[in-house]
């Protein structure tokens, strides 16, 4: 759709897709790596695709069972991704040297993020747990207070600990790098929030797939939501702008959204029907990448 204020078009970016190799190897996660390149998980093939400034794809095949959701930088200058399937943490280089560290089964790793002290943090999808894991593979796994919540995503906050979303909890979790834990129940009941992301603004953003939103919540856990003009668009993923605000996903509406810092909401068309778009990164230059579980990243440029 093409965004309007006051009868007035709004500049629209530019959306152009790389097509990786295999059509069906489900992109799903995707970083900017510490060597300029962009790099996604193939969650149906299990491999890790790297994405050169000039398009040239290299796909690192991996295993189809252990299937990669989520990727982050390390601080190691490696890539570290979850690996949902076989109760791993994934570890790439940039030069395609490729090793994991395991994890108790039943983990389901969802999400990854680097944390304040040198660490990886995952989300413990199936087993109600966030996981510690040291560069060196030292592993440390802290229960939550509440069953079944589906840990989701994870990311760092402005705070010295990392916050998380629990997607059939319908709350937004903290919990400290001592592993003490607090969550925040959402006002609109099942929301199923997803991704979440530290905003320029300081507070924590995420998604609420099943209610159509975005929400926001500062670190002394006042909450704001802010429904989608789609209700049914599904976000999935959240990224913060450099320029201010945030970009997400709308999986189900097939479209990239922006949201403000005030809440005012635009969204963009992807090119390709049916692209089913899940994660996000912003490269330093601002341009914006989705990874496309269609076969494909698409990468927007702001107008």
């Amino acid at each position: 759709m093409t965004p309007q204020r006051g009868g007035t078009p709004v500049p629209q970016p530019t959306i152009r897709e790389t097509a990786l190799p295999d059509p069906d190897c489900g992109p799903y996660g995707i970083a900017a790596g510490p060597d300029g390149a962009l790099w996604a998980t193939l969650v149906r093939s299990g491999g890790i695709a790297r994405v050169s400034a000039d398009g040239a794809v290299r796909v690192h095949p991996g295993d189809p069972a252990s299937r990669p959701l989520v990727v982050t930088a390390g601080p190691d200058g490696a890539l570290w991704f979850t690996r949902s399937g076989d109760d791993r943490l994934g570890r790439i280089t940039t030069a395609g040297a490729a090793t994991s560290v395991a994890l108790p089964a039943g983990t389901g790793p969802g999400g990854i993020a680097a944390g304040p002290d040198g660490a990886l943090w995952y989300a413990g999808m199936s087993n109600d747990t966030v996981g510690r894991v040291d560069v060196d593979g030292a592993h440390t796994a802290y229960p939550l207070p509440v069953a079944g919540g589906f840990p989701s995503m994870i990311t760092a906050g402005p705070d010295e600990a990392l916050w998380f979303t629990l997607n059939q909890a319908n709350a937004v979790g903290r919990i400290a790098c001592d592993g003490e834990a607090a969550l925040h129940p959402l006002p609109t009941a099942a929301a199923g929030p997803v991704g979440i992301t530290l905003g320029v603004d300081g507070a924590l953003w995420f998604v609420e797939i099943a209610a159509g939103q975005l929400g926001r919540i500062t670190t002394d856990g006042r909450i704001e939501e802010f429904p989608l003009p789609d209700r049914a668009a599904r976000p999935h993923a959240i990224v913060a702008d450099p320029a201010g605000g945030c970009w997400f996903t709308e999986w189900a509406a097939n479209r990239i959204g922006h949201v403000t810092a005030a809440g005012r909401i635009d969204a963009y068309d992807l090119p390709t029907p049916g692209s089913e778009s899940h994660g996000l990164a912003v490269l330093p230059d601002g341009t914006v990448h989705a990874a496309l579980e269609s076969g494909a990243i698409a990468h927007l440029t702001p107008a």
